[in-house]
């Protein structure tokens, strides 16, 4: 049976450093696939107006097609070029949530995220979604710097 490693993409720089780290792991293991997870943050607190609630199911699949042809699709491209076996999944949902989910779903062995150095205060009040993901996942997750 593969090995598999989840990997969580946000669209940005740190995501170069997972996905070369993810790819580090594969090639150490041998049989390994890569799966690249992005996912677009939604919040059920959020309050939107009856129109917009009539566009949603459009913008949500426009926000999926967009993050698969800018993060998703290159990443995937970029490992297959190296003879990577990869795969990607977009989802909307909370960040931390969804790639837990995805990990288990898939069998996954290890979850792979990038470290940000966002300092905004919403995230020192709330936590970010890489220190949500490492308290309450039940699979090891690897942060990489």
């Amino acid at each position: 049976m593969s090995t598999k490693i989840v990997v969580g993409l946000d669209g940005h720089g740190p995501d170069n450093r997972a996905v070369g780290y993810a790819s580090h792991l594969a090639k150490l293991i041998g049989d390994c696939e890569i799966i690249l997870v992005y996912v677009i943050e939604w919040s059920p607190f959020t309050f939107q107006t009856p129109e917009e609630n009539e566009q949603r199911h459009k913008r949500r699949e426009e926000e999926i097609s967009l993050a698969n042809e800018r993060v998703i699709t290159p990443a995937v491209k970029a490992l297959a070029d190296t003879g990577q076996p990869a795969r990607g999944i977009v989802r909307h949902g909370d960040v931390a949530e969804r790639l837990e989910a995805i990990a288990q779903e898939e069998g996954a062995d290890q979850i792979v995220v990038a470290r940000t150095s966002d300092k905004s205060l919403s995230t020192r009040i709330f936590g970010s979604s890489t220190a949500n993901l490492v308290m309450h996942s039940k699979l090891p997750v690897t942060v990489v710097g």
